[in-house]
């Protein structure tokens, strides 16, 4: 019911995209109007959205994904190796597993930022986005909204961190291994940055993924209008 009520979310958010009847019509794309293109690229990063929401804001949407699972942070590997090393493994994959349930928890949140960022593509991009291949409308969104998106999805971060105790563990992971009389250089134990990039990589990756099947597969083209507009050689 979750998912079921996330979709059509997602699908009211982006059938109601600008009113464009003021622009001419004709794009230079074949017989797409201005308003189809956009409406066709927003659907594009909408339906990859609302699929990497889905599949991450799940319990193991990250941690039991060998692509997205996140670990602990480069800094923090010789506070793993050691700790296991001394027989702390249970700490160590305490710590792991927490610091996904976390990001699983604040994928949840991430959507209306997305939405929003996806609204407020202006027509001119969309237009040329339509023609490029590969991902490029995913790597536009990137470039456009990622600041913005780490602004706003950092605290969301925190305090799914906090919510599932991840930073607990991650605290004493850190506290332990900078308590051990061979630790010289501590550890700073502040974990939300790096698991809201990381967490941010995933979902961009996802929609990335998803407009490339969008542009060349047939069968991925859910409704009329990115059937009309991926469906065009230009």
């Amino acid at each position: 019911m979750r998912k079921l009520f996330t979709l059509l979310a997602l699908t009211a958010s982006f059938s109601s995209c600008d009113v464009l009847s003021n622009l001419p019509a004709t794009t230079g794309l074949g017989g797409i109007t201005q308003q189809e293109a956009a409406t066709g690229i927003k659907e594009a990063l909408g339906q990859g959205l609302a699929k990497s929401v889905l599949q991450l804001n799940t319990v193991d949407g990250f941690f039991k994904d060998a692509a997205y699972k996140i670990l602990l942070p480069p800094d923090a590997k010789k506070i793993e190796n050691t700790l296991r090393t001394l027989g702390f493994n249970n700490i160590v994959d305490k710590a792991i597993l927490q610091i996904n349930r976390g990001a699983e928890d604040a994928a949840g949140y991430a959507k209306p930022i997305f939405i929003d960022a996806i609204k407020n593509m202006t027509l001119q991009d969309a237009i040329g986005l339509v023609k490029n291949g590969d991902s490029s409308a995913t790597h536009f969104f990137r470039v456009k909204t990622t600041d913005k998106l780490t602004a706003a999805f950092n605290p969301v971060i925190k305090a799914s961190l906090d919510k599932v105790d991840a930073t607990k563990y991650y605290g004493d992971l850190v506290n332990k291994y900078n308590n051990l009389p061979t630790t010289f250089k501590k550890v700073n134990p502040d974990l939300s940055a790096f698991v809201t990039e990381r967490a941010t990589n995933a979902m961009f990756d996802l929609i990335a993924k998803e407009e490339v099947n969008i542009r060349t597969n047939f069968n991925a083209r859910s409704t009329d209008i990115l059937k009309k507009v991926f469906g065009q050689k230009f």
